[in-house]
């Protein structure tokens, strides 16, 4: 499951191959929200609930690339599997290029809107001056380099559409490890480095994604993979980015209208104070770090569809998303429990604040159980 090799996934034991697929992307899940919650755990230690708050604005506008990102990411696992199920490894790799292109072009126009208007959107969710001074700097970096969360999430995409997703973890852990280093280096400046506050936390973050962007191109560019990308690869199809933006379009769509309701949300609780909006915001992170690993099984369970479909097998593919469910089920039934009981606990991990406590784990208990 963790070295690395690809696996063919249209024949054998269905049980394997969702054990298979499903631990290096339930790792490469919970590294990836593990970002989020490490930067916050640092920022909460500079006790400023300003620096919370426009960290947890920030992340909900973010919220809208990281949909627009994983919309495009399943399209581009379906269709990377679907030909590699074909045994069409070419075919997958151009895929894979024009998936990229289309990433790029989302990121340049987020990024350009973004250096222009980056303090005019922490006011439309409600921030006051206090916390557009404290925390601008970091929805600068964040939002004016999404590249970094677009092009991670599209290259692990490719990789685990060709059932390597011990890649796709490992590009994680390295920009994790990264962001683990530099993030009290940069946010309380140790050593050389000045004190760069929380707009630290994002350059941290952002030098931590490219590092695994790099990782993930050497290791396409290479010849190790069934993907190999080539100078041949390396050329804009029109067919299959409009195949693309279909296949893509309910998807985004899908993770638009819930990312919405959490956006709304969170410039409501901002109108209750710093304490208030602080204790939700940690709160919400945890809950994603729990969630996003159950996208690992969802993930296993999309390229086991792909692969079973271009290999001309729907029962082995629809036997695969009933088997993927019911393990889920189990998984987020087992996480609910434990936020029952120890919310609190969890919450004292990340500041000793008790009015941030109690706001926090009255969160986790309602989302969890709502």
């Amino acid at each position: 499951a963790l070295n690395g090799s690809e696996q063919n996934f249209t024949e054998g034991s269905i049980n394997r191959a969702i054990f298979l697929l499903s631990i290096p992307m339930i790792l490469e899940m919970a590294m990836e929200s593990l970002l989020a919650v490490v930067d916050i755990y640092f920022i909460s230690k500079l006790n400023d609930n300003n620096a919370v708050t426009a960290v947890g604005l920030t992340e909900s506008v973010i919220a809208i690339v990281y949909s627009m990102a994983m919309g495009l990411g399943m399209a581009a696992t379906a269709m990377v599997a679907r030909r590699i199920g074909e045994k069409d490894a070419p075919g997958a790799a151009v895929s894979a290029v024009n998936a990229f292109y289309i990433g790029i072009s989302l990121s340049l126009v987020i990024s350009v809107v973004s250096i222009f208007f980056y303090e005019d959107v922490l006011q439309l969710m409600g921030a006051n001056q206090n916390i557009v001074d404290v925390g601008s700097g970091y929805t600068l970096w964040m939002l004016g380099g999404n590249f970094t969360i677009v092009a991670l999430f599209l290259c692990n995409a490719i990789f685990r559409g060709a059932g390597n997703a011990a890649v796709a973890m490992r590009s994680l852990w390295i920009a994790n490890i990264l962001n683990m280093i530099l993030d009290p280096i940069m946010i309380f400046g140790w050593g050389p480095f000045p004190s760069w506050g929380v707009e630290g936390a994002a350059i941290a973050t952002n030098i931590g994604r490219a590092a695994g962007v790099l990782y993930q191109i050497y290791y396409l560019a290479g010849d190790k993979g069934i993907i190999k990308i080539k100078k041949e690869n390396i050329r804009i199809d029109w067919d299959i980015i409009n195949k693309l933006l279909k296949v893509s379009a309910g998807n985004v769509g899908q993770f638009l209208i819930s990312t919405a309701s959490w956006l709304f949300l969170a410039r409501i609780i901002v109108n209750s104070g710093a304490t208030a909006f602080a204790g939700y915001q940690i709160a919400i992170r945890v809950i994603i770090f729990t969630i996003l690993p159950s996208w690992g099984m969802a993930n296993a369970a999309a390229t086991l569809v792909g692969q079973n479909l271009g290999a001309q097998q729907p029962e082995r593919a629809e036997k695969s998303v009933w088997t993927a469910g019911f393990l889920n089920m189990i998984f987020l039934g087992l996480i609910s429990v434990v936020f029952f009981f120890a919310s609190r606990a969890v919450m004292s991990l990340f500041t000793s604040d008790p009015g941030v406590i109690e706001y926090g784990t009255e969160c986790l208990r309602i989302v969890t159980f709502g």
